[in-house]
C-alpha cells in the first residue's frame, strides 16, 4: 500500500486528537454507559443508546486515525533545502496574472486540506500545477470556469 503524505503539523494534530479520544472521550463515554446501565431496562433507555452510539463513533475514529498515522509518510518541509521549488508542504505565494490578486497556499495531505486556512490538497488541480515549479514561473490551472494563470512570487519551507 502506498504511503500517504502528511505534514509534521498534520501528524501532530492527528496524534493530539487520538490522545484526546483515548484519554478523555473514551473513558467519559464508558462511564456514561455504566451509569445508563444502572438505570435499569436498556430497551427503552435513551441515555444508554446515545452513549453506545457515541462509543461506536469514538472507536471508529480511533481506528481511522491509527490507520492514517500507520500509513503516513510524514514530510518535514522545514528540513528541506530552500531550493525555491514547490514541493509537498511548501507555502506558496501567488499572484493571479489577470487581476494581480495575491494568494497564499500551503500544499498539504488530503486529510489536512482546509481552503479557509489556505491549505490545499496535494491532489488538487492547483497543487498539481504548482508542484515542481519555481519562484518566477507562470502556471496555468485548469479551473471549472476556464484556465487561470498564476505567477509564483515566493516559495517558503516552514512547518
Amino acid at each position: 500500500m502506498a504511503k500517504t503524505p502528511l505534514t509534521v503539523s498534520g501528524a501532530e494534530k492527528l496524534k493530539e486528537e487520538l490522545r484526546r479520544l483515548k484519554g478523555e472521550d473514551r473513558p467519559r463515554v464508558v462511564s456514561a454507559i455504566a451509569e445508563a446501565r444502572a438505570h435499569g431496562d436498556l430497551k427503552e433507555n435513551a441515555e444508554y443508546h446515545a452513549a453506545r452510539e457515541q462509543q461506536s463513533f469514538i472507536e471508529g475514529r480511533i481506528r481511522e486515525i491509527e490507520g492514517k498515522l500507520a500509513n503516513a509518510q510524514i514530510v518535514d518541509v522545514g528540513a528541506l533545502p530552500p531550493t525555491g521549488k514547490v514541493v509537498f508542504g511548501a507555502t506558496v505565494d501567488l499572484e493571479e496574472a489577470e487581476s494581480g490578486r495575491p494568494l497564499t497556499y500551503r500544499i498539504v495531505g488530503d486529510d489536512e486540506a482546509d481552503i479557509k486556512l489556505g491549505m490545499i490538497s496535494v491532489s488538487s488541480p492547483i497543487a498539481r500545477a504548482l508542484i515542481g515549479k519555481e519562484e518566477g514561473d507562470i502556471v496555468t490551472v485548469q479551473a471549472p470556469g476556464g484556465n487561470i494563470e498564476y505567477e509564483i512570487v515566493a516559495v517558503r519551507y516552514v512547518n
